[in-house]
């Protein structure tokens, strides 16, 4: 029997367990959402969210546990989410996990959230080939990291205001989109012409590469107003040709992630592309930089669409690594919102 760590997550909106074996073999992974009961806000509220951690993380810890078959005194480890995130919702599995750790004795192993993310692709691929250059792409977050190890992540490149998940979000609330709203947009693009509307991509000096949505929101509803930045934003009901402009943002949103993300990879000569967090599961973004990356020589690789959204495999994967390296925590732990 390998080492087997429980993994919990709760830095948003989802909260999530699972229990890893080996850093890579998932015994089993919970995720109770929380979308349903954000959607009629049109996002997150982080008072909602923290309550609904509070009554959700004892059961889907122990699910994760029965479904895994495993107890506590079957466990190397605890590891959870410590950062970054909302903190009233990392407060509660921080908590739990500081209670799991007193009462069996187990190790208590604080977790990087994004750091997680970027695991969560080497677990897809395998074995770990370092360095890797690796695109976090998310609602919260947009950057590019060096990955030395499993452990060792330098920040190379970030967003210079929204976040690439944010901004899906914000053009489907515009076409009148169901939450969460960048799921809703890239499933109507399917059906529309992504060269119908040209809109802007944010382009970086490629020594100093960097990422920025702003424009192309701002772009985005200007054309919605017919070109007019005086114009009323029209009603979702008035706005023709939606599928048009869907794919025509998507495009778009896509080409400012694969274009710096290339000229990154290639300035530094890594063999290996990992791209990892909740937009990651974009099948435009999928296609794109897996065909334009294979074309340059580099291997790109995904997570499975039900490990790039929060979940705690990448938390008990990376807590694995963590454990070997002797980063080990204890009661003192804090979560930490940034």
């Amino acid at each position: 029997m390998g080492l087997r760590i429980l993994g919990i997550e709760s830095s948003c909106d989802d909260t999530a367990a699972a229990v890893v074996e080996d850093g890579r073999w998932i015994l089993s992974s919970v995720v109770e959402s929380q979308a349903a009961t954000h959607a009629e806000f049109g996002g997150v509220v982080p008072e909602i969210a923290s309550r609904s951690h509070l009554s959700a993380m004892l059961p889907v810890v122990e699910r994760a546990l029965a479904e895994a078959g495993v107890g506590l005194s079957d466990l190397a480890a605890i590891a959870v989410t410590q950062q970054p995130g909302l903190i009233g919702s990392l407060l509660v599995g921080v908590g739990l996990a500081k209670g799991l750790a007193l009462g069996s004795g187990l190790p208590l192993i604080g977790v990087h959230h994004i750091h997680a993310h970027v695991y969560a692709a080497q677990m897809e691929a395998g074995e770990a080939r370092f360095p890797s250059l690796a695109l976090v792409v998310s609602g919260g977050h947009t950057a590019l990291y060096l990955a030395r190890s499993h452990t060792q992540l330098e920040l190379l490149a970030k967003t210079l205001d929204d976040a690439v998940g944010e901004a899906f979000d914000k053009a489907a609330s515009l076409l009148g989109l169901p939450y969460p709203g960048g799921p809703a947009l890239s499933r109507l693009a399917q059906d529309g012409r992504r060269d119908a509307f040209e809109l802007p991509r944010y382009r970086a000096r490629p020594e100093r590469p960097s990422f920025s949505f702003s424009g192309l929101k701002t772009a985005f509803l200007y054309t919605l107003r017919g070109g007019d930045a005086t114009a009323p934003t029209p009603p979702p009901e008035a706005i023709e040709r939606k599928a048009d402009l869907a794919a025509s943002f998507e495009a778009a949103a896509v080409d400012a992630l694969v274009r710096p993300t290339l000229e990154a990879a290639q300035r530094l000569g890594v063999p290996r592309i990992l791209v990892a967090g909740g937009v990651a599961a974009n099948r435009h973004l999928r296609a794109e930089l897996g065909r334009a990356g294979a074309e340059l020589g580099f291997e790109v690789r995904f997570p499975a669409p039900a490990y790039c959204t929060d979940n705690a495999a990448m938390i008990a994967g990376l807590g694995h690594a963590l454990l070997t390296a002797g980063a080990v925590g204890d009661l003192a732990l804090e979560a930490s919102p940034r």
